[in-house]
């Protein structure tokens, strides 16, 4: 398995770049948004990559952030969606926008992305929403609201007690609007523990 190349960037399109690695030439598919991410040509580069294989060939794409690469594979997992959709849903919007977008259960945010149509929308948001919110718990993406760290170690302490991540961040979040003003992770916990009694 590829997982990175490190060289020199030979060639640069919207849709694909080139790397030279110890005078071999890797292309790699990539998406808008990594393109704006390139070096010049000429200069070092480093690309994260994904090796698709199938019956009639392979195809390595590269992306120049571990968000990019994560998103990309989650969205080939689901059905329907191969790894060319998956690159134009990548350079139609940002990763952060959508997991925005599936959280809120946004179909008209989605179908705007050139390649996804209502349907795919709907498919997209009822297989990753779960998916979604387990990454952000472990870490990839700390949205917790307002108070960061307390939020953040209030759901782990939870976690330690029992919970489910999920759970966790259900009632870390509902606490946090009850709560509203600046708070501690203990005041937290509290208040979670209590409307779970």
């Amino acid at each position: 398995m590829i997982t990175h190349l490190e060289g020199e960037l030979r060639q640069a399109r919207p849709t694909s770049i080139v790397v030279d690695v110890g005078g071999v030439g890797y292309e790699c598919v990539i998406p808008l948004s990594s393109f704006d991410r390139l070096p010049r040509k000429g200069e070092r580069v480093t690309v994260l990559n994904h090796l698709h294989l199938r019956e009639d060939g392979m195809t390595l794409f590269g992306f120049m952030t571990e968000e990019e690469r994560g998103l990309f594979r989650m969205l080939i997992g689901v059905s329907g969606i191969g790894p060319k959709i998956a690159v134009g849903i990548l350079s139609g919007i940002s990763p952060r926008n959508f997991r925005s977008a599936v959280r809120q259960g946004s179909v008209a945010m989605l179908s705007a992305v050139p390649g996804i149509g209502k349907k795919k929308a709907e498919r997209l948001i009822v297989e990753l929403k779960d998916r979604i919110a387990a990454i952000e718990i472990e870490g990839e993406d700390r949205e917790v609201p307002a108070e960061g760290r307390a939020g953040n170690d209030a759901m782990l302490a939870l976690v330690s007690l029992g919970y489910s991540r999920l759970e966790a961040q259900k009632a870390v979040h509902a606490a946090m609007k009850r709560l509203v003003k600046t708070v501690d992770a203990e005041t937290l916990i509290r208040d979670a523990l209590k409307a779970a009694t």
